[in-house]
């Protein structure tokens, strides 16, 4: 039975670019070979750690989501154990509720784009067969979805305006944190 897991690893700040990119390809061949799939990718890049690893203050953080077998992650822990360029690796079981609502949000963003290049390649093509008598309504429309831009952002100010309104010692607090 596949879950959805998220693997965290620290590369030591030592290792060549070539050394952290064959153990994620390592990684990425054992996922593929146990019929499991890599979601995304996420290289945060170096960054301080937060107490010395073998001697090192710093670390390349790579986190990875994918949706695994529990043979393919005890697969995946073994080799990241040997590699010596690997300061920490965690595997961690993601919540369900979490990345069902991601796995709805990302269908739904490639629906709108996979619907947006397709309204873009209707209007040239209903412009052209109705002729130039179209082409100022055309113009007409575009005007008020350029007004509706900034009647967009004032919703905006006035949730800034209305929590300042509602907590006015706000201000104040973060006046005395900054302090």
């Amino acid at each position: 039975m596949s879950r959805d897991y998220e693997l965290g690893v620290i590369f030591s700040p030592e290792a060549s670019e070539e050394e952290t990119r064959s153990v994620l390809d390592r990684i990425e061949q054992i996922v593929a070979n146990h019929g499991s799939q890599i979601v995304k990718v996420n290289q945060w890049g170096r960054r301080r750690l937060a107490y010395p690893i073998d001697r090192h203050r710093d670390g390349f953080y790579v986190f990875i989501d994918m949706v695994l077998t529990p043979e393919t992650v005890i697969e995946i822990e073994r080799t990241l154990k040997v590699s010596e360029i690997v300061l920490r690796e965690m595997v961690r079981k993601r919540d369900p509720k979490a990345v069902q609502k991601e796995r709805e949000e990302r269908e739904a963003r490639a629906a709108a784009a996979a619907a947006a290049p397709e309204a873009s390649e209707e209007a040239p093509a209903a412009t052209s067969a109705e002729g130039t008598e179209e082409a100022p309504a055309a113009t007409s429309e575009e005007a008020p979805v350029a007004e509706a831009t900034p009647a967009e952002e004032t919703p905006a100010e006035t949730t800034a305006e209305e929590s300042a309104t509602a907590e006015p010692g706000a201000e104040n607090n973060e006046e005395q944190i900054e302090a």
